[in-house]
């Protein structure tokens, strides 16, 4: 059971991640529908990252400065809706890259601010899974609803807009209730590293490795996940002419719920960065499957796997660095994980996989980023022999 200051950050989770619900499966097919070419939609999805780095590194710094993260975080919802609804409309390169800049500086630092403002208030004896998984059934719901609405479907830019400027304006509400969003008394927010041999057993000279390979693993990992978040809608939609986007990402969402649900648990027993390389196995293999059958049973299947490529992987990175950073610095640490954990990857793997995708097809694109994924599995296995 979640404590009552855990389940004061539930809405918060359940409406923010309904911008997400309508971001992440449909920007991409908004970018395309004002006439981009593929590899302009990366370009332009590259632009879209740098600001969403930048974003969460501004607000992380004022809100660890200031100790009050609700501002922040409604000024983030604000951003959203503000650039949206103009994207659909104003159709120059220059203007849409700005506008793009615009929408990731809110989105993106919303997720970071909530994320820290959430690990700091709940404590090393908090569940972040059990708080989180109310994000991922918000997002199966959402995605659903906008997969069969008959009413403003999301396949036009115009429609994906404004249904971006809606559930940003609507997700300020929540925020501005928050009552566990001042953290001037950081009390005992503090995750400590999992409680396992392997953490009890690392020597402090240890602790380089130990950070450089964490964030290393992430990054690759999230590198090899923009293949499913950017370009996978885009295959479904154009390859396999399949407008199944939305169920697609419900379906994948709905199997990370039991094993974010039990996250803390197997955090506590196992440590982050072995379930981090567990996370990376399964993306590989995920895209492998994406990669070798193009059928639609086997897209079904891939999907199952979101359950290891996020279920795992997001508890994990956010447990890694709440262990890394104190509750005084905890939104550095969390713009750090936006940065390391998705701005700087999915920049990387935005902007190859359009020239990827453009000159290949989008087949040899998710076995490119398979091997990426590959190669965070082995760092690990590489790290784990030498340790022996």
């Amino acid at each position: 059971m979640t404590s009552g200051r855990e389940n004061s950050f539930i809405l918060s989770f359940i409406f923010s991640s309904a911008i997400y619900a309508v971001i992440t499966p449909f920007l991409s097919i908004l970018l395309r529908d004002l006439g981009y070419s593929i590899f302009q939609v990366g370009i332009l999805l590259v632009i879209f990252e740098a600001a969403g780095i930048a974003g969460p590194f501004l607000f992380g710094r004022w809100a660890d400065r200031k100790g009050n993260y609700r501002l922040l975080l409604a000024v983030s919802c604000i951003l959203s809706a503000l650039a949206s609804l103009p994207l659909a409309l104003l159709v120059h390169p220059v203007l849409s890259a700005m506008l793009l800049a615009l929408l990731a500086f809110g989105f993106r630092s919303n997720t970071s601010l909530l994320d820290a403002a959430t690990t700091i208030q709940i404590g090393e004896t908090g569940n972040y899974g059990k708080i989180r998984v109310w994000g991922s059934i918000s997002f199966v719901v959402v995605t659903l609803f906008l997969q069969w609405t008959p009413i403003l479907k999301p396949n036009s830019a115009g429609n994906i807009a404004l249904w971006i400027t809606l559930v940003s304006i609507v997700t300020i509400v929540p925020i501005l209730m928050l009552p566990g969003a001042d953290t001037e008394d950081f009390g005992e927010g503090r995750i400590k590293p999992a409680n396992t041999a392997e953490s009890q057993a690392a020597p402090a000279r240890d602790r380089a490795g130990y950070l450089i390979c964490g964030f290393t693993i992430i990054f690759l990992g999230r590198f090899a996940m923009t293949a499913i978040y950017t370009y996978f809608p885009l295959y479904l939609t154009e390859v396999m002419q399949w407008d199944a986007v939305g169920m697609m990402f419900a379906i994948a969402t709905a199997t990370e719920v039991p094993t974010m649900v039990f996250s803390s648990v197997l955090i506590r027993r196992f440590g982050p960065l072995p379930l981090l390389a567990l996370s990376a196995t399964a993306i590989a293999v995920r895209l492998l499957i994406l990669a070798v059958f193009p059928f639609k049973l086997s897209i079904i299947s891939a999907q199952l796997l979101h359950s290891l490529c996020f279920g795992i992987f997001h508890p994990s990175a956010v447990n890694f660095i709440a262990a890394v950073f104190p509750p005084e610095k905890r939104g550095i640490g969390m713009s750090l994980y936006m940065a390391l954990g998705s701005g700087l990857p999915t920049l990387a793997g935005n902007m190859a996989g359009g020239a990827i995708a453009e000159a290949a097809g989008y087949q040899p694109l998710f076995l490119v980023y398979a091997i990426a994924a590959a190669a965070a599995a082995l760092l690990y296995a590489v790290l784990g022999k030498r340790k022996k």
